[in-house]
Order: C-alpha cells, then sequence, then structure tokens
C-alpha cells in the first residue's frame, strides 16, 4: 500500500491506524504545509472568487448528507474537490459516469474493513462489480473530521488517459455516489448493486469570466413559487404565473440569481423565467403542475427564456455593452415560473418558496440583448425511429438567412441554452463560414433534457453575414416502440439552442426542417419496400393523402431499412427554412426547397492532454485528522 498522506492530529476511532514517530511527525508537518499550499494555489488559479477557494457546490443527495464543493485550475487542468460525509458510517463511492449510472462508473472509493481506512481510484464494471484501477489519478490530500462530518480533499486532471477514466469537460457531468453501511475486507468485495445510490447533475468545468461592473442603484424583482408543497413525486414541473404592473417602464435586465428556500437546495433541480407574447392581452393566474389538466392553454404562449438556473449555477451577469430588455411597448406584462423539483426519496410535506430574483437599471446599456431559435423547427416530419440508440437530426441556419437577416458587421453569441425533449442525449452548435466549420457555439457531449441552464460561452462567438450555424441533436429512443416526431408535446422532440446575442436584430428564429413534399416519396418507398400502405389511421383505413405525418410514421414498419433511408433522407433532401422575425413573419425570400449548406471541411475532435508524472501503484491508507465526531 501506498503511505499514508498524514498530518498531526488527534487518533480517529472509525479508522484505528499506528502512532507516528518522531520522523513521520516531521514528514506530516511538511506535507500540512503542502496542503496548504495546494489549496491555495488552487484558489489563486482556479475561476473562484477571493473570498473562497471552492466557489461551486451542490448538495449530492436529497436529506443534504452529501455535499460537494470543487474548484477549476485551468492552467493546470486539474480540479479540486472538497467532498463533505455528514454522519458517515462505513465509507462512500463517488464519481462520474456517461449517464449517471454506478455501473461503468469512473469512481473514487473511501471504504474500512474495521481496522484501517483506505482511498482508492476505483471503476465499475457492467454488474456494477469495483475495481482498483490500474492507474490511480484521483490523488488524496486530506481527510479530516469537522464539527460537521467527515471532509476530504482530493484532486484529479481534467483528462487522465486512462480508458477506464471519464474526461471531464466542459458540459454537463452526470456525478454518482454510494454510501457504505458496513465494513469491507477487500475494495473488490464492494459491489455498487446493493448499496444507497445516486446521482446529480453539474457542469463542473465553469468558464472564468471576470464579474461585470453593475449599476449601484439597481431595483430587484422576485419570481417565486408561493408556498408550494412539493409533491411526492420524483419529478416535478411546477409552473406560476407573476403578472408585472401596468405601464411598467423600460429597462436592461443585467443579473439574475436563484433564490433556493433553506432546507430545499437538493430538491430545486433548476428554474427558468419565461416571458408571454404581447400578443396575447391577458393570462390566468395559475400555480400547479405544468402538466396538469387544469393548467390553461394560453401558458403555452409564454415560451421567451428570460432567466434560466440550474443546480451549481452561480449568479448569471449580462456583458457591460448588453442587457436583456424588459417593460415598456411591446413587452408583456406576464410571466411564467418554472420549477423542476426531483424529489428521488419521494419525500412528503416539504414547503417550497424557491425562485429567480432579477437585477434591471434603467440605465439602458449601448445594446439590447436578443435572444435566437436555432435548430429544428417544431414540426413532425422530423422524427426518430424507435429503438435508436444514437439517431441525428440536424438543423440549419443557413446562409441565406443570415445574409439577409443580419445587418454588418454582425453579432456576438455570448451565451447559449441547449433544449431537447426526452430522448435528448448531445446537442452541439457550430459555425461555418464559407464552407468550413470554423468554431463551436455550444457542445454538450452529456446532455440531460433534466439539466437545462443558459451558460455563459468560454469565448464570444462572432458571427458574421453569410456565416451558417449547423445544430445537431442525438437521441435515444431504444425504449421507445413507436416514432417520436417533432412537437410541443414532452413525449415528442425538439432540437433547440437558444443563442443570446448582440446587439439585437429583428431575426428571431432561424431554423429549418426536411421538405415535406420529399418525405412524402420516403413514405412511398418504404410502402413499396415493404408492399402495404404506410398510411394507416389508428381508428381506420385512411388513404395516403389523407393521413397525417404522425399517422405516416405510426405505421411505418421499422427495420434497419427504413431507418437508415430516413436517416439518408434527412442528410440529402432539400429543406424548408423559417429566417423570421419576432413578428413570426419570414424576411422577403424563397425559403422553400433549399439546399443543404455546403460543408468542405470539419473541425477535428481536439487531443486530450496527457498527465505526466507518477501516480499511486495502489490504495492510500487514510489518516483522518480533526477532533471526534
Amino acid at each position: 500500500l501506498t503511505p499514508a498522506m498524514k498530518v498531526p492530529s488527534h487518533r480517529c476511532r472509525w479508522a484505528t491506524l499506528p502512532s507516528p514517530n518522531a520522523r513521520e511527525a516531521a514528514s506530516m508537518y511538511g506535507t500540512a504545509v503542502a496542503i496548504f499550499l495546494v489549496i491555495l494555489v488552487a484558489a489563486l488559479q482556479g475561476s473562484a472568487p477571493a473570498e473562497s477557494p471552492f466557489p461551486y457546490r451542490v448538495p449530492l443527495d436529497p436529506e443534504g448528507t452529501l455535499e460537494l464543493s470543487w474548484n477549476v485550475s485551468y492552467r493546470q487542468e486539474v480540479i479540486h474537490f472538497q467532498l463533505l460525509a455528514r454522519a458517515l458510517r462505513a465509507g462512500l463511492l463517488f464519481g462520474m459516469s456517461d449517464r449517471g449510472q454506478l455501473e461503468n462508473a469512473d469512481l473514487v472509493v473511501l471504504w474500512t474493513n474495521g481496522n484501517s481506512a483506505y482511498f482508492a481510484d476505483a471503476w465499475s464494471d457492467q454488474k456494477g462489480k469495483v475495481h482498483l484501477d490500474a492507474q490511480q489519478d484521483y490523488q488524496l490530500l486530506q481527510a479530516q473530521r469537522t464539527p460537521e462530518g467527515l471532509s476530504l480533499l482530493f484532486k484529479r486532471p481534467f483528462a487522465t488517459c486512462d480508458p477506464k477514466d471519464y474526461l471531464i469537460e466542459d458540459d454537463t457531468v452526470h456525478l454518482v455516489y454510494g454510501i457504505l453501511e458496513e465494513p469491507f475486507q477487500s475494495l473488490e468485495a464492494i459491489n455498487t448493486s446493493g448499496l444507497q445510490t445516486g446521482l446529480q447533475r453539474v457542469q463542473l468545468l465553469k468558464p472564468e469570466l471576470p464579474i461585470p461592473n453593475l449599476p449601484s442603484d439597481m431595483p430587484t424583482m422576485e419570481i417565486r413559487v408561493p408556498n408550494v408543497l412539493i409533491p411526492d413525486n420524483e419529478t416535478t414541473y411546477w409552473c406560476y404565473m407573476k403578472e408585472l404592473q401596468e405601464n411598467f417602464p423600460s429597462h436592461h435586465i443585467v443579473k439574475y440569481e436563484a433564490i433556493i428556500t433553506k432546507g430545499n437546495e437538493a430538491l430545486v433541480h433548476h428554474m427558468e423565467v419565461f416571458q408571454c407574447t404581447d400578443e396575447v392581452h391577458s393570462f390566468p393566474s395559475y400555480s400547479g403542475p405544468c402538466d396538469s389538466k387544469m393548467k390553461p392553454d394560453r401558458l403555452n404562449y409564454c415560451r421567451h427564456v428570460l432567466a434560466a438556473w440550474a443546480l451549481g449555477a452561480k449568479p448569471f451577469y449580462y456583458p457591460e455593452e448588453a442587457g436583456v430588455p424588459f417593460g415598456g411597448p411591446g413587452s408583456s406584462r406576464f410571466l411564467r415560473l418554472e420549477v423542476h423539483y426531483h424529489n428521488p426519496r419521494k419525500m412528503q410535506g416539504l414547503r417550497d418558496s424557491s425562485g429567480i430574483r432579477l437585477y434591471y437599471t434603467t440605465r439602458l446599456r449601448r445594446f439590447d440583448a436578443g435572444i435566437m431559435e436555432l435548430g429544428l423547427v417544431y414540426t413532425p416530419v422530423m422524427a426518430i425511429p424507435p429503438r435508436e440508440r444514437a439517431f441525428v437530426l440536424t438543423g440549419y441556419c443557413t446562409d441565406k438567412c443570415t445574409q439577409v437577416a443580419l445587418s454588418p458587421p454582425g453579432i456576438h453569441i455570448f451565451a447559449s441554452q441547449l433544449h431537447t425533449h426526452l430522448t435528448g442525449r448531445k446537442v452541439v452548435t457550430v459555425l461555418a463560414r464559407d464552407g468550413r466549420e470554423r468554431e463551436i457555439v455550444n457542445r454538450d457531449n452529456h446532455y440531460s433534457p433534466h439539466f437545462q441552464e443558459i451558460r455563459m460561452l468560454r469565448k464570444t462567438v462572432f458571427v458574421k453575414p453569410g456565416d451558417v450555424l449547423i445544430t445537431n441533436c442525438t437521441y435515444n429512443t431504444e425504449e421507445r416502440q413507436q416514432a417520436t416526431v417533432g412537437g410541443l408535446g414532452i413525449q415528442e422532440e425538439m432540437c433547440v439552442n437558444y443563442v443570446h446575442y448582440y446587439p439585437r436584430t429583428e431575426l428571431e428564429l432561424c431554423k429549418s426542417a426536411v421538405d415535406a413534399g420529399f418525405l412524402q416519396k420516403y413514405f412511398h418507398m418504404v410502402d413499396r419496400f415493404n408492399d402495404r400502405e404506410v398510411c394507416t389511421s389508428p381508428q381506420a383505413s385512411v388513404p395516403p393523402q389523407f393521413a397525417s405525418v404522425p399517422e405516416q410514421f405510426a405505421s411505418v414498419p421499422w427495420n434497419s431499412f427504413s431507418s437508415n433511408v430516413l436517416a439518408a433522407l434527412y442528410g440529402y433532401a432539400p429543406i424548408s427554412m423559417h429566417c423570421n422575425k419576432s413578428s413570426a413573419v419570414r424576411f422577403q425570400g424563397n425559403w422553400d426547397l433549399q439546399p443543404l449548406p455546403k460543408v468542405i471541411s470539419t473541425l477535428e475532435e481536439p487531443t486530450p492532454k496527457c498527465p505526466t508524472g507518477q501516480s499511486p501503484a495502489g490504495p492510500t491508507v487514510v489518516s483522518i485528522t480533526g477532533g471526534k465526531s
């Protein structure tokens, strides 16, 4: 075993370890100094503000017994983690996996055999059995008893080039954990299937951006749910309508932040504030589940995103030169707050008044910030076959549209919110210029529809007239038996990137869909190939020319041929472009039967930077410092 990292302290009863001799005590003092320097350096080099070496914090479990804090050093490409475990019994597992399962996970494990405590980098196989990793990339820096519980300080590089390790990128990370209730004689004796486990989603790699200067006289507005009784369901989306005062004047929103009811930090998963369309002059009051049959239909016209927060996110600041228009002529007085409650333990009797606080100013900034929708039109002509592991749909904002709709010199995209419904697994938007992909606007290789936030981009993306914006969405429909068509319903699908940019233009929607006539050719081809009609209504036999697109998709005999031909059709057929103003009127021009933009070169995937230096050969014996707990 690798020698323990020890700090002079009281003896820990949870893991009985030998007392140090004089030489070891001297070594421990040097180690303690080194630990302090590591934390200090991390605080200075990471994205933390000066007041906190660990600026990001999330509860891992609904009860808050496990709490994770972290800091990022982009220069070293290392994350420092601080894991606080309250009322720990015999150990824990913590790590990352592709979709949040504890099978095939990259893990760090703290366990005891009843006499000694150990810390090790490990991984789990398809059956949940835990194995020691040959390359120990998680490095324990300190284990300490505190008044709150056991605190573990450890670090890991972004990339390790270990095939058993998770590559940490600036997308959604599915954190997993497990609680050990009893000692284990060895690491290999642990199996995740018998543990209390859970997952949490965060963005670990937050961009390093300076906080903009703000006006000193900013008013604020709190949009909060009114003392809601959180349902004892695993997932609830709660909708609440708020009405602004009449004649609310023009402002710029320059910042917003979450307000979380104390004690509910692990249950409030993400929140969004939508502004309603000004074309509808009144909206009814409502506070209830978003999927309730009692929800008024008019609430569906409240879709303009003003603010979006997700667990782990800090306050969101707009660039100093821009703000979001809020109030005044042409702005609706009605807002809809949507709160996602994640209650896997189905706890009862909990009240919540969480929401979002908006900061705004009457000192209007140089530019209005705008929101533009990229991706696919909400239409059933774009569909995903059933039983697909990774089916890709692509939406275009073409060079013809940006040439007509954007004025020179162009726009600056500074933030992005990716959006799909339940089968979305990956979303990426790429900017292409002169037929060549130039840069990624935003990408999430581990996208989850249950974790949506507006994310500041690490670097502002400049879009010129004539540029192309291509949005690819990857879906998994392995558990579905029928095609999933595009649409507004939660069981239907979307592929959207809401990009936040300045200066604001008339272009609000730049999206595409396959030409409907070419899709009909697909249905006829599948019909002839299978020698049957692909147009049967669930109620009665309907002539092909009268069947709706969803009905036609429902009657396709799905197999590898019909799925592959549909994918090929989407890859070559002409498209219908929606190059729309905020009034929903298209810019002047012919937008039907448009050819797909030609891309002659694509971006190469970045090569991970492998860390140098030797790692421990096996588990680290843990010496826990601090007093009794």
